[in-house]
């Protein structure tokens, strides 16, 4: 069994881990996201004599994911302090002589939950994590979904709740979902963490408000046939039976589907790779760049 090697690039940690093309986890370190220098020197560290055959980065963005960009395999407009404009596939180039493959943290997941989680056998996933930031990925006929760069969809405008007076974080659009709905929305609105607040607190009910919309977006536009929730916000199990009964009450019965009304909860769910969804989704992009299969995004 080859060996590939994974990098889930995360704002808060990178998890780095080998496995086999059946998806297994064989070893996994993390380290903090400190500059480049310091985290990418244990990153190097860790896949060193490894003899991995492929590598697979799925990272915190925006990124640059498309071939012939002249920015392809940069960390590119990220608030994140010291990331911005990094060219994470170069340096690891210079290290390791691998085919690579590169894509968001949330694609990369979608992928994963598509070959061996929640999605396995369908045609088509979207992955949302909800934590420090939203993002969400989408796995279509069998391919993650990219255009002119990859999605944004944790950047979408939301309606505002009638209660809710906070002006929103995000340093590019103020109340837009991430600005509304990340946990440090949360927090900033709350002055606790959400790990903090009861079950029965009002702010999950917000949550699940903003949540909703966005399902109901993406649902008008992608049709996605399974949506995987996951991320730090959406351990609180009770935010997935408050934003099931508003996605059904937004769209109030104009799609037409099973999946929409007696099935929700099975349609909404949490990731089946558990806490692993990230990682493994890594090793699946890994897994593209060995069999360079056609419209990967290989190098």
């Amino acid at each position: 069994m080859k060996k590939l090697g994974a990098i889930e690039a995360g704002g808060t940690k990178f998890v780095c881990g080998i496995g086999t093309e059946d998806g297994q986890i064989l070893e996994r370190a993390s380290f903090p996201t400190e500059t480049p220098e310091i985290t990418m020197k244990n990153v190097v560290s860790f896949f060193e004599g490894k003899g991995i055959e492929a590598l697979g980065v799925g990272s915190f963005g925006p990124i640059d994911p498309i071939p012939g960009s002249p920015t392809y395999g940069y960390i590119t407009t990220t608030p994140k302090p010291h990331w911005g404009q990094y060219n994470i596939i170069g340096h690891l180039k210079q290290h390791f002589d691998v085919p690579m493959s590169f894509d968001t943290d949330v694609n990369g997941a979608a992928l994963g939950e598509y070959t061996w989680g929640a999605a396995k056998g369908l045609d088509s996933c979207l992955y949302i994590t909800v934590g420090t930031g939203i993002g969400a990925g989408a796995v279509v006929d069998g391919k993650m979904l990219h255009g002119l760069s990859h999605p944004e969809m944790g950047h979408i405008l939301v309606r505002r709740h009638l209660d809710d007076t906070f002006e929103g974080f995000c340093p590019y659009h103020g109340d837009c979902l991430e600005g509304m709905a990340a946990g440090p929305a949360l927090e900033k609105r709350w002055q606790v963490k959400g790990s903090e607040l009861t079950p029965d607190h009002p702010a999950w009910e917000m949550e699940a408000y903003y949540l909703a919309q966005a399902l109901m977006s993406y649902v008008l536009i992608l049709s996605p046939q399974k949506i995987i929730m996951g991320g730090g916000v959406m351990k609180q199990e009770q935010l997935f039976p408050l934003i099931r009964e508003k996605l059904q009450q937004l769209l109030n019965g104009y799609v037409q589907h099973p999946s929409l009304q007696e099935n929700l909860d099975q349609y909404i769910v949490s990731p089946g790779l558990g806490d692993n969804a990230g990682l493994s989704g890594a090793i699946a992009l890994a897994k593209l760049a060995l069999e360079g299969e056609a419209g990967a995004d290989v190098v």
